[in-house]
């Protein structure tokens, strides 16, 4: 059954937000997030709040456009709070070594390997180590989440028995939820 929907989303103080040929550029204290939000049948305005409307909406377009609140609910909270990512290195066979060099996070001595392993860290991301944690943080949720997880699969154990060796780094408090 097809109904129109419209949503609207108010964004909080200091934060200006401008829509532009299918772009959406939101600016804040923290910095300045852009995302592609294009879609035929769903209308974005930007007013006194960003509106989001589709006429005659199937499921596919009441997807999309709920999809489409949620980027831009994760965009307005990257540029106020920011997102946050918290990993622990854990390392019971061999001691690594974690560090941050430039623009490159190296691990080294990984289960006694003489090469090191390392990522290249996405643009506006900031990576820090602190004793067995590592914190990520950023304004974009996607890259911050992408290099969190960039780090965990750098340490991905195989042709040894996982049972054994649990040594690796692991995302233990994901941005807005809570592992255990």
């Amino acid at each position: 059954m097809k109904s129109d929907i419209k949503e609207g989303l108010a964004w909080p103080e200091g934060v200006e937000v401008k829509y532009e040929k299918g772009i959406l550029i939101v600016k804040g204290p923290k910095g300045e997030v852009k995302r592609r939000l294009l879609d035929p049948r769903i209308k974005i305005e930007v007013k006194d709040k960003v509106l989001l409307e589709s006429l005659k909406a199937t499921k596919r377009e009441k997807r999309m456009l709920y999809t489409f609140h949620s980027h831009i609910r994760n965009m307005f909270k990257g540029v106020t709070e920011g997102h946050v990512y918290e990993l622990k290195i854990c390392s019971g066979h061999f001691p690594m070594n974690v560090s941050v060099a430039g623009n490159e996070f190296l691990i080294k001595n990984f289960l006694g390997e003489n090469s090191p392993r390392k990522i290249t860290i996405k643009e506006s991301v900031k990576v820090a180590v602190e004793g067995d944690k590592v914190k990520v943080e950023g304004i974009d949720k996607e890259l911050t989440a992408q290099t969190a997880a960039s780090i965990e699969l750098l340490t991905v154990v195989r042709g040894r028995d996982r049972r054994i060796f649990q040594d690796g780094i692991y995302i233990t408090n994901k941005d807005g939820k809570e592992l255990k």
